[in-house]
């Protein structure tokens, strides 16, 4: 799995993807930050990657249909800090394997994953 990493995650995310198998690359490493969602969304199906972000619009299946994407992971966490964010993720990555990401929207919360096709 090939994921693009949001400018507003900490860029350690990556390497902590990388660490478990994925291939991860972020905004600001292709100088995409500031771009708009929809070029970063068009940047994201070209380049066939799941989009990993805090970005709630991205959610937004009227604007970002998940069947139209390699898959989108918004994570709305009540604590947005560095540690807390790292910890949730590493949580989630163990589900990868288990649960469809591609043409999927996920939405992570501290205590529970929503997953819509």
């Amino acid at each position: 799995m090939n994921f693009k990493i949001d400018e507003n995650l900490p860029v350690e995310i990556a390497a902590l993807l990388k660490k478990a198998g994925y291939d991860a690359t972020t905004v600001s490493e292709q100088n995409l930050i500031g771009t708009s969602d929809a070029n970063l969304a068009a940047v994201c199906q070209k380049e066939k990657r799941i989009m990993l972000t805090l970005d709630t619009d991205f959610a937004d299946v009227r604007h970002y249909p998940p069947d139209r994407f390699c898959g989108i992971i918004v994570m709305r966490l009540n604590r947005q800090d560095k540690p807390h964010v790292l910890e949730v993720l590493q949580r989630v990555i163990r589900l990868f394997p288990k649960e469809p990401i591609e043409q999927h929207l996920w939405v992570v919360e501290e205590d529970r994953i929503r997953i819509r096709p």
